[in-house]
């Protein structure tokens, strides 16, 4: 197995025991990126020397006894809404032509703190504001979409172009992308993770996290990631989540939610029977199904609308008026619609999801996790717009991919999705965990646990020509 086919969990291990050097592990990584860069768009700049340095400086480090954790040398990719000192922060626009960032993020001081060594900075579609990412390609097939808005971080984590990557999630712009492209993303509670020095699309929608080839990937780069930050006026002060996943298969007394409505309403057939297999896989390891009835659900997609759009047209007010013509048109069309929606509205959509939260809140009471799918369909083909259902309802693509993930945004509860079988077209499937605020545990363990019964966890992307 050639270093960059390598998950996060194996290449650490190999990094510890002296079986790998930080500087082969990096070399390997950069030059798949060269191999497959091209027919997949995943990075907006890839800082190759910069990598080679810290792979050194970490390979040096570890010689000499200052081996700092599983993520020391370990390459990485950064969604370019998230700030690296003295690197341009584009969030793919060209509105931020000339932008370079004064100081590190928290997450980026986080992850330098552990040693990772940065690749460069993936593509988002423009601002987060869009489910596709029209500038990279499906790693599984290039003639399909990515899923946005971090379609960059997973496609280079699925074909191999970086061990893991950080992406944001506003209304499933990390689960989105992960599902369609085969790797795992794990959006985590709101606030868990610091968000100073990253671009907002909707500050109180907005999650940072982890996109990774494994669960316990995932859970890696979680515990270096979560904690209290002073500057974040979000932040749970909550402790790292350092305990290691359980080796053990069984889930005896955990209830996993299944809801009788909502989420396997339009979704396509193929994803259905992957996602109800998958669940009962997990009954299989000993866990308790339990049909859940989801709150408020007709309320849901207004919701999200509702808060999302005026706090993203906020965020953008100054340079939507003076530089109105830099912004592509999909993006600002709906800055623009932002500017129509009245402060009652905006309320209205708050005073939701509080009831919302509140309903969701009862709902863990009869249950640990909500297993569910992440998106209704696998990977549309670029430039399509929209997808017709069997009831006869026509609905956007972009709609389609947000609708079932926007209910943990809403509420700020953790949410897993992790790949569960394939299309008959070999599309990646995935399945959605959710888990009660500060649930990362539970959801990091039903996943573990169902992932480790699968034959092909953490495959890389075979990238054709």
């Amino acid at each position: 197995m050639r270093p960059f086919e390598l998950t996060l969990g194996e290449a650490a291990d190999a990094v510890a025991n002296g079986e790998l050097s930080p500087v082969e592990l990096t070399r390997s990584v950069l030059e798949r990126i060269e191999a497959v860069e091209e027919r997949l768009g995943s990075y907006v700049a890839v800082t190759g020397e910069a990598a080679r340095r810290s792979a050194a400086l970490a390979e040096r480090e570890i010689a000499a006894g200052r081996y700092r954790g599983p993520l020391h040398g370990i390459p990485f990719g950064l969604k370019d809404l998230i700030d690296v000192a003295g690197l341009p922060t584009t969030a793919s626009s060209r509105v931020r032509e000339g932008h370079v960032a004064q100081a590190d993020s928290a997450v980026t001081r986080s992850l330098f703190d552990a040693g990772a060594v940065l690749l460069g900075k993936t593509h988002t579609h423009e601002f987060a504001y869009g489910l596709t990412t029209p500038q990279t390609h499906n790693a599984w097939d290039q003639g399909r979409v990515a899923g946005g808005s971090s379609g960059g971080s997973a496609v280079a984590v699925a074909a191999g172009a970086a061990t893991f990557a950080l992406g944001t999630d506003t209304g499933g712009s990390i689960r989105v992308p992960a599902a369609l492209n085969g790797v795992v993303g794990l959006k985590p509670t709101y606030g868990l993770i610091p968000r100073d020095g990253v671009t907002s699309l909707s500050w109180s929608l907005d999650h940072v996290g982890p996109l990774t080839r494994t669960v316990r990937d995932a859970a890696l780069v979680l515990s270096a990631l979560a904690g209290h930050d002073a500057e974040n006026p979000a932040g749970l002060g909550a402790p790292r989540p350092d305990r290691p996943l359980p080796r053990e298969r069984d889930l005896k007394g955990l209830r996993i939610g299944v809801p009788a409505n909502y989420y396997f309403d339009r979704i396509g057939p193929e994803v259905e029977t992957a996602v109800r297999h998958a669940i009962a896989q997990m009954s299989d390891l000993g866990a308790e199904l339990v049909e859940v009835e989801i709150p408020m659900a007709r309320y849901i997609q207004a919701t999200q609308w509702g808060l999302m759009v005026p706090e993203a047209t906020a965020y953008h007010e100054r340079a939507l008026r003076s530089v109105p013509e830099r912004y592509g048109p999909d993006v600002r069309v709906l800055l623009e619609a932002g500017e129509l929606l009245s402060a009652g509205d905006y309320l209205r959509a708050q005073r939701a999801r509080t009831l919302m939260r509140r309903e969701w809140g009862r709902l863990f009471e009869q249950v640990d996790v909500i297993a569910a799918p992440t998106v209704p369909m696998t990977a549309a083909e670029a430039g399509q717009d929209t997808v017709e259902w069997p009831d006869g309802t026509t609905e956007s693509v972009s709609d389609a991919y947000v609708r079932l993930c926007a209910p943990a945004n809403i509420t700020g509860v953790p949410a897993l999705t992790l790949p569960v079988g394939r299309d008959h077209a070999g599309l990646p499937i995935g399945m959605q965990l959710m888990g009660p605020p500060m649930g990362e545990a539970l959801v990091l363990r039903a996943g573990h646990a169902y992932e480790s019964v699968r034959s092909d966890p953490g495959e890389v992307a075979v990238v054709t020509a």
